[in-house]
């Protein structure tokens, strides 16, 4: 009689337990696995459909509608030369709504996938301008920075991925830009190694700075920093009391660049004392 009491007292709380139950799976078929609301025809269109109505989205410049539109298609329908082409699509998307991880997953799958696809070659671009354009463009936009004082991994990598599509596709359509692409990157970086050197010529640590502006030319000949480089290799030999040295680097300079500043003694300049306080903060 006891367990028959009990069973009963409890029935309400096990019918109330199987209605949340209930609502929960009906909340989840609504808004789906990661909460964001479905839209319903993305359940019932056949591929096609669905297809043309992921691109219109793209096309318009809806890229949180076509993000969803093509998330839901590659799952319903995961081979195909249509989930195929919507794979690059869904990249895209999350590459012009900054998911950047997002969008790098995506593209890899799908280099991974479809390696003799025909558009590899785009893929492999797309890639390369992912990296490209997550380099701290938030920061650019917030904080106004010079983004080649910062450390630049994802500016490397960006320039690798590029040099990879030349590599792989010469005479792809995508080679010129990611060759213009590259000739940015690499002036960027040389950049940066610039105002390192420039960091420890103010410092004093001329030995340093001597060997960063060597090292950039070695690494970057012809960069746009080029004659900034002999002249801070100038101003370190000659802060050494390498005279001989100094002298020869001088005359490279005056041949290169008659009217750099260094020449004029107004370059390199020092920094004020509020900005030695944030080191590699982009002054030069």
């Amino acid at each position: 009689m006891k367990s028959m009491t009990f069973s009963i007292t409890r029935l309400p709380i096990l019918l109330l337990l199987l209605t949340v139950l209930a609502g929960c799976q009906s909340t989840k078929d609504f808004f789906g696995m990661d909460g964001e609301p479905n839209l319903p025809e993305t359940e019932t269109l056949p591929v096609e459909e669905l297809y043309a109505m992921g691109k219109k989205e793209l096309d318009e410049g809806d890229y949180d509608k076509a993000e969803k539109v093509f998330t839901r298609l590659v799952a319903r329908f995961p081979y195909g030369a249509i989930s195929e082409q919507a794979q690059l699509d869904l990249a895209f998307a999350q590459f012009k709504l900054a998911k950047y991880e997002e969008a790098s997953s995506t593209v890899s799958r799908f280099i991974k996938m479809y390696p003799v696809s025909t558009q590899i070659d785009y893929a492999y671009y797309l890639k390369a301008l992912i990296n490209f354009d997550r380099e701290n463009r938030w920061l650019a936009k917030i904080a106004r920075l010079n983004m080649s004082a910062r450390d630049l991994g994802a500016a490397q990598q960006s320039y690798n991925d590029f040099n990879e599509v030349i590599r792989r596709f010469p005479t792809s359509k995508y080679a010129p830009e990611a060759r213009d692409r590259m000739i940015y990157l690499r002036n960027r970086l040389a950049l940066h190694d610039l105002d390192v050197g420039i960091f420890y010529y103010n410092r004093e640590a001329y030995v340093s700075a001597a060997g960063r502006a060597k090292y950039l030319l070695e690494t970057y000949p012809q960069s746009s920093v080029e004659n900034d480089a002999v002249a801070l290799l100038t101003a370190a030999y000659t802060a050494m009391g390498q005279d001989t040295l100094a002298q020869d680097s001088r005359r490279i300079l005056e041949a290169n660049d008659p009217q750099h500043p260094y020449l004029t003694g107004k370059w390199p300049k020092r920094r004020s004392q509020f900005s030695a306080l944030v080191p590699f903060s982009g002054e030069y």
